[in-house]
């Protein structure tokens, strides 16, 4: 058993020790900022170490004074010189654990695309220079989203090259690695640039289209089909481009003199027409919430059909991937109009608990509930307020050669 201990002893130990050894010379020489200055100090330990081992070592074991007076002080003496040697790196070494906290230590980062050479072309009016710089960006980077997004945007609003643009918001659509989000984004910034540079309504509404067919039922395609309602037509899109012409009318003389009751009022809408308009706007474009709201409002406040209004805004609170904050403004909007028309308590109360039982954390949710805390005195206010306007405008009624006295009303 001794025999067998004195042979990995002798023999396997030192060889596992060179290894180590190998292995950590090389491991350092790949890392080091200067590999040259690393391996002259290797050579220079390797023959502090020989010497220590081969000259040092025997001196002090033969003990004595010569041991004492002669190997101790060299041995310290090359102790020091490697102390001398390696003392950057050992800071290094027992640092590295807390600046690796700030600067990542030795992970290779992420290659990123770098455009700000682009970005300084562009700002100096050199827009062929930044196209080039950025394609050289994409050929390393070819999905890159940032650097297609800026290739795009010089093509349509620099280079008057919206067929170039459009086929580069192609690519960038048809490439797997993008989130909705992104594509919803540039397949948008296509349609503005077609309406802003090209004033073609028909490219811009097939960029919304396209998103309503790539995301159906989600929130991009419901903000989609929302612009495609939206969208003005070729005189609007003129008109930005021409020389505006301004109608000057005679307006009231002696202004300051006005009495109150002949004050300048704005013209009113006849709520009539615009209901007929938003209903006709609405068969051709149902998703357009903003039609959708005005409408219940004035079948509630025009037409005194509170259920009308219920159903339009209650349309768009069921509908699947509104956003949330656009459910919170209907539930809201839709129990003001319950207010306004006379519905009683629990019927507003249903509308607000709404609000908290869709996202009690968030903060519409406190809204909600502080305003149920006082809905009573709301409701109470304004009742108030509708009886005083009614009686302001027949305070006289019982003047009046007649007419009814109030209590016949």
């Amino acid at each position: 058993m001794s025999r067998t201990l004195e042979i990995v002893r002798t023999g396997i130990v030192p060889v596992l020790s060179l290894l180590a050894i190998g292995w950590l010379f090389v491991r350092s020489v790949k890392r080091a900022e200067d590999p040259a200055r690393l391996i002259f100090k290797w050579i220079l330990t390797a023959v502090l170490i020989g010497f220590m081992i081969l000259g040092v070592g025997p001196v002090i074991s033969k003990g004595g004074y010569g041991g004492a007076f002669g190997g101790v002080p060299l041995a310290v003496i090359c102790l020091l010189v490697l102390t001398a040697i390696w003392r950057h790196s050992i800071g290094s070494i027992v640092a590295k654990p807390f600046s690796s906290l700030y600067d990542g230590g030795d992970d290779e980062p992420d290659p990123h695309p770098a455009y700000s050479v682009a970005q300084a072309r562009q700002k100096q009016g050199k827009y062929l220079e930044a196209v080039a710089e950025i394609r050289k960006q994409l050929e390393h980077f070819p999905s890159d989203f940032e650097g297609q997004m800026m290739l795009a945007e010089i093509q349509a609003q620099h280079l008057d090259d919206l067929p170039g643009a459009q086929l580069t918001i192609d690519r960038l659509c048809a490439q797997p690695e993008h989130v909705p989000k992104n594509i919803g984004f540039a397949l948008y910034s296509m349609a503005d640039w077609h309406l802003k540079i090209g004033q073609d309504r028909e490219a811009a509404r097939r960029n919304l289209e396209r998103i309503i067919e790539l995301f159906p039922g989600s929130e991009f395609a419901l903000g989609a089909a929302h612009r495609i309602g939206h969208l003005g037509s070729l005189q609007m899109l003129l008109e930005p481009h021409e020389r505006r012409k301004f109608a000057v009318t005679v307006g009231p003389r002696n202004l300051g003199l006005l009495s109150a009751r002949n004050q300048i009022k704005r013209p009113e809408v006849d709520p009539e027409k615009a209901a007929g308009e938003y209903v006709k706007h609405l068969e051709e474009h149902p998703l357009d919430t903003e039609a959708r709201e005005n409408l219940a409002v004035i079948y509630a406040d025009h037409y005194a059909r509170l259920d009308l209004a219920t159903d339009q805004l209650e349309q768009m609170i069921e509908q699947p991937n509104q956003p949330p904050r656009l459910v919170v403004h209907w539930l809201n909007l839709l129990a003001d109009l319950q207010v306004r028309c006379g519905a009683d308590f629990e019927t507003v109360e249903r509308s607000l608990c709404r609000i908290v039982e869709r996202n009690p954390d968030l903060a519409a949710a406190e809204i909600a509930r502080h305003r149920l805390a006082l809905l009573k005195l709301e409701m109470k206010a304004k009742g108030k307020s509708q009886a005083v306007k009614l009686g302001t405008y027949e305070q006289n009624i019982g003047l009046k050669q007649g007419s009814p006295r109030p209590d016949q009303l």
